[in-house]
């Protein structure tokens, strides 16, 4: 049985509206779950692991809920262009080198090894087309100690010939994956990945919505990221109300558990088909910047109840970073408080660390808090090269990381209560 004793100072949001803080505590975790958080170390606890990170923070790790593992080495690249241009002239080009397993893995090795360095204990993953690269990706996750859910994704049709898929095919290797992986690993699985509705025919998508129901499993794409696909979804399905209720009638909009990327054009019909239904939104803020896509208006999803969490979608996005990401969904929220004339309030530094930690860590189950029975995920941060001028609450501190640290004041990573070394 492993039971571990942390000491620091201890934030989470529990909330969005305020930070939980436990100034040099103790924090309790036995079989990768919290136990309990206490000011003092009594009797009670004599037989766990003390570890002693006095003066230092402890935050949960951060969840990164969208992201393009082929897409890590075109990071920086094309950025100057709107979505649509900037997939048929880098992304889909790149996509189509997954066949080569040499190649995946070295740039696989990479991006897990970054998502360590930067404190993403658990992401959600579109892989390519190809099913070996797709399996690969899920066995090095796996191998990592990190937690992931991972997709082959499936497209057969509107997209570059390399990698436009037969139908019966994509099915079938689709369910090959689910059936191999499903129950391999409690912290990696499978997930459906239709990667959006226009490059993907009724066929496909219908017998994708039939798997995620036969085998429960989660489902992620994208929705409303640019003024032209919505645009050309209208064309593409004329007799659908919306593009939510594309995937919605093939069940791929909540009838699992679901995640929809961007969702910066959503009616307020469609926001509200994403709360009924429980589908959460990935806020993307540094894609959608890049690709002039436009700023979700994340306040309005909230006060809808829809559930949110932040996301890098590289390479749309031009960083890994949950910690940047953080400052950039504040910056999004006052650039569209402005925009709106009011009417979107500006979110909160608290708001936007529970996005980027229980907001998007809910996708997982009992993640990204440190409430008594949460997995035990969590960043021990030394930011004495940040507070060593002058005075500063623990809540300042935390600021301080967020908007001017980086990964070298990440000392030590946890997920599930397992604490993770450099994966290759």
């Amino acid at each position: 049985m492993n039971k571990l004793a942390l000491k620091g100072n201890i934030v989470y949001a529990k909330d969005r509206d305020k930070l939980e803080i436990h100034e040099d505590s103790y924090m309790f975790v036995e079989d990768g779950k919290l136990v309990a958080i206490s000011k003092t170390l009594d009797k009670s606890y004599k037989d766990y692991d003390l570890i002693d990170h006095s003066g230092k923070l402890i935050i949960p790790g951060f969840v990164d809920l969208h992201l393009h593992a082929p897409q890590y080495p075109n990071r920086g690249l094309g950025l100057d262009k709107e979505l649509i241009p900037w997939l048929d002239t880098y992304t889909f080009p790149e996509e189509s080198k997954y066949g080569d397993m040499e190649y995946s893995k070295k740039v696989f090795i990479r991006l897990i090894n970054e998502l360590w360095r930067l404190g993403t204990t658990r992401a959600v993953v579109f892989a390519s087309v190809h099913k070996e690269s797709a399996e690969l990706l899920l066995d090095m996750f796996m191998e990592s100690g990190l937690g992931a859910y991972v997709g082959k994704v499936n497209m057969d049709r509107n997209t570059a010939p390399e990698i436009t898929e037969d139908t019966r095919k994509s099915i079938e290797e689709t369910e090959e994956i689910l059936k191999k992986y499903r129950d391999k690993s409690s912290l990696v699985k499978p997930i459906i990945t239709p990667r959006f509705a226009p490059t993907c025919t009724e066929e496909l998508m219908g017998a994708l919505g039939d798997l995620a129901l036969e085998y429960d499993a989660a489902v992620q794409s994208h929705l409303n990221e640019n003024k032209d696909e919505v645009i050309w979804v209208e064309e593409l399905f004329p007799e659908s109300k919306n593009y939510a209720s594309v995937y919605d009638q093939y069940n791929l909009f909540g009838q699992t558990k679901t995640v929809m990327a961007h969702c910066i054009y959503n009616t307020d019909e469609e926001i509200e088909l994403m709360a009924k239904n429980g589908v959460y939104a990935a806020h993307c803020p540094y894609s959608n910047y890049n690709l002039s896509s436009g700023i979700m208006p994340v306040r309005k999803f909230l006060d809808k109840g829809v559930a949110v969490g932040l996301a890098s979608d590289i390479s749309g996005g031009n960083s890994l970073s949950m910690m940047s990401i953080i400052g950039g969904t504040v910056q999004a929220s006052k650039m569209k408080w402005l925009d709106t004339d009011k009417e979107l309030k500006p979110l909160s530094f608290s708001e936007a660390f529970y996005l980027a930690t229980k907001g998007g860590g809910s996708f997982f189950g009992k993640v990204g808090s440190f409430e008594e029975g949460y997995e035990f995920d969590a960043l021990v941060i030394d930011d004495g090269d940040l507070a060593d001028i002058k005075d500063l609450t623990i809540e300042e501190r935390i600021q301080k990381v967020i908007y001017i640290g980086d990964d070298r004041n990440i000392v030590e990573r946890y997920v599930r209560g397992e604490k993770i070394e450099k994966p290759f």
